[in-house]
């Protein structure tokens, strides 16, 4: 039973089931209530559910719905969990939902997740962050429906030449290529990674010219990440960090 109105919002990782975290795994497992983002959500996880578990695909409801499916039994004293894609504080809807349930003296708990941004990278073998020569990791989207704020476009973001990455918008790869054109050279390196993570992954590499052609070509419309910088090409840059003639706190400089 569920001692205090409280309901937790759990990431469940990018897609592999075993980049679910043991906490994430161990309120599934506790739910007497899931409500999961079906269209993202890999299936599999929903079997670590108890038999009896009342399950609910957000992917077809709307923000009362979901209330509804939260709130009533978390006041009834049941364990809820609301699964979400990834890291529900990247791109997730907690702050709205965590209004509706403070109006309901209902508390949260987030249990991070692994996010698709890391897995992507990780199927890349391509470090996000490289000494001398990117030190910042962009984390954004391409305006479409959802506009975004005037000091966030992704041109005066690009002006920046970091490591930039792509959320939600393979299909306004032609907007984003054309944005970034305008400021980054046609031979930047890119890369697009579908579904990281999951059996069915997929990477296409290219360049930035090539960005609208390659999403087209593959058919590609949803569950991809962009990803744009020299980070993707870069080799031979070395971190001060194990430098023999560099001292830290752990160690002191040897020659």
């Amino acid at each position: 039973m569920n001692q205090e109105r409280k309901i937790y919002f759990v990431g469940a990782g990018p897609g592999d089931p075993k980049l679910l975290t043991i906490k994430g795994k161990e309120l599934i497992e506790r739910a007497d209530v899931l409500v999961y983002a079906g269209s993202l959500v890999n299936p599999s996880l929903l079997e670590y559910a108890k038999k009896d578990c009342v399950l609910h695909d957000s992917a077809k409801m709307n923000l009362e719905e979901i209330r509804q499916a939260l709130v009533p039994p978390c006041k009834e004293g049941k364990c809820v969990v609301r699964l979400a894609s990834g890291d529900p504080m990247i791109f997730g809807a907690v702050e709205e939902m965590s209004d509706l349930l403070q109006e309901e003296e209902i508390t949260v708990e987030i249990v991070p997740g692994v996010s698709s941004f890391t897995a992507a990278a990780s199927a890349l073998q391509a470090s996000l962050t490289i000494p001398d020569l990117t030190q910042t990791v962009i984390l954004t989207r391409a305006e479409g429906r959802t506009k975004m704020p005037p000091k966030e476009k992704l041109e005066d973001l690009a002006k920046h030449e970091s490591t930039l990455i792509l959320f939600l918008s393979a299909v306004l790869a032609k907007s984003v290529q054309e944005k970034l054109l305008a400021v980054y050279p046609a031979d930047t390196p890119i890369a697009i990674v579908y579904k990281a993570s999951w059996p069915d992954q997929k990477i296409f590499r290219g360049t930035l010219s090539q960005l609208d052609s390659m999403i087209r070509r593959e058919k590609i419309t949803m569950t991809a990440l962009i990803m744009i910088g020299k980070f993707l090409t870069a080799h031979g840059y070395k971190s001060r960090l194990y430098d023999a003639g560099f001292s830290h706190a752990f160690r002191r400089a040897s020659v």
